[in-house]
């Protein structure tokens, strides 16, 4: 974990303020360790006493290696664009700085000693030659360096297929695993178990959020198990629950004109969904027309909503910690063909799925950005 989490650390201050530091073959040299790094953290969550945490890390250590290939990736072909483009204006030049150069190279030293006016004459232009040399080197090595950094870049976009296949078919395996583990997990506490039939009842009688909030505590056996949790601390510090943008703000209306209490994030497909905090999954399923739904209580009085979902994790009753994964969003599998491509670049076209997320405390809805860091990339 100690390799990943400085391999994280690299890609953060890349993908940070360190960007224009940080030429684009080396970001894309850095993305492909990055996802072999996370191969090796696949093998190792096997043994791990914790393989559910173990496989959290790995999954997310994927998607951010596979962020950082895809936007190194994308950094590298504009570089080599603009490298090509700049060589083929300065054709001219180069074809005249390479007559020079031949002229000199084929030329018998005599003949270039050799000057009409005289001894005074040759001295005269062999003080100009020394002038020009040093120029004609500046240029040839600008060009040279140019040529260089040009077949480097190709050579990094020829081979990266390779590395994509074997990390798109590592975060696979290790969300595959990952399901399997939290399937098997026994260990966690549990504050109450469920009654299907009265969450089914409740999930039918209820047309509104705000019901079915009001209601969670019928969904239980018996009594629900007091807590003292309390995050009033973390209150504007909680990371977004996804990797992702944010899209839309509380209150901000959609294309239809509908406004919402809760923030819209956008997401790439399949990305991770995880508990900011600690906290009692008091509900997972489908519910209303929001999809798929996990309800998180980290304190009394406080539920954290998160819908849009296509997998969901855990039961109801179960305390997670912090950092638990609760499911995967939705959409296809990426294709290298698409992280490749360089079409859309900038525009977040990658981003094809959204998390909906609600904080309500007591009754009512409050703005997520209340509780949320929402000002970075999550």
């Amino acid at each position: 974990m100690i390799r990943r989490a400085a391999l994280l650390l690299g890609f953060g201050l890349w993908a940070g303020t360190a960007v224009a530091e940080t030429d684009p073959a080396t970001a894309a040299r850095l993305a492909a360790q990055m996802l072999e790094e996370a191969s090796i953290s696949l093998s190792e969550a096997e043994s791990a006493r914790d393989r559910v945490r173990a496989l959290t890390d790995t999954v997310q250590a994927f998607e951010a290696g596979l962020a950082a290939m895809r936007d190194g990736l994308r950094r590298v072909s504009t570089r080599e664009g603009q490298l090509s483009a700049q060589l083929k204006a300065r054709e001219n030049e180069v074809s005249q700085l390479l007559g020079v150069l031949q002229t000199i190279e084929t030329s018998p030293p005599p003949v270039l000693l050799l000057h009409p006016s005289g001894p005074l004459g040759a001295a005269r232009s062999a003080m100009m030659v020394a002038e020009v040399t040093p120029a004609l080197k500046a240029q040839v090595d600008r060009l040279s360096h140019d040529l260089d950094e040009v077949r480097t870049l190709r050579e990094l976009q020829q081979s990266a297929a390779e590395t994509l296949q074997k990390g798109l078919a590592g975060i696979q395996q290790a969300r595959a695993d990952l399901s399997q583990a939290i399937a098997d997990r026994t260990d966690l506490p549990r504050r109450f178990t469920e009654d299907p039939v009265r969450t089914a009842i409740l999930v039918s009688s209820t047309e509104t959020l705000d019901g079915f909030a009001s209601g969670l505590a019928e969904i239980a056996e018996g009594e629900i198990a007091e807590t003292s949790a309390d995050i009033s601390a973390l209150k504007g510090k909680l990371p977004l629950p996804v990797q992702g943008v944010l899209l839309r703000k509380a209150g901000q209306a959609d294309a239809a004109g509908v406004t919402r209490s809760g923030i819209l994030i956008a997401t790439r497909p399949r990305a991770l969904v995880s508990a900011p905090s600690a906290a009692t999954i008091r509900y997972r399923g489908p519910l209303l027309d929001l999809g798929n739904v996990v309800i998180l209580e980290p304190q009394p009085d406080l539920l954290i909503v998160l819908s849009g979902l296509q997998e969901v994790y855990g039961h109801a009753g179960e305390v997670i910690p912090a950092g638990s994964p609760v499911g995967l969003m939705g959409g296809a599998n990426q294709e290298i063909g698409a992280i490749l491509s360089t079409s859309g670049d900038g525009t977040g076209t990658e981003r094809t799925e959204t998390l909906y997320i609600e904080i309500r405390e007591g009754e009512s809805p409050v703005d997520p950005e209340m509780w949320f860091r929402t000002d970075k990339d999550g």
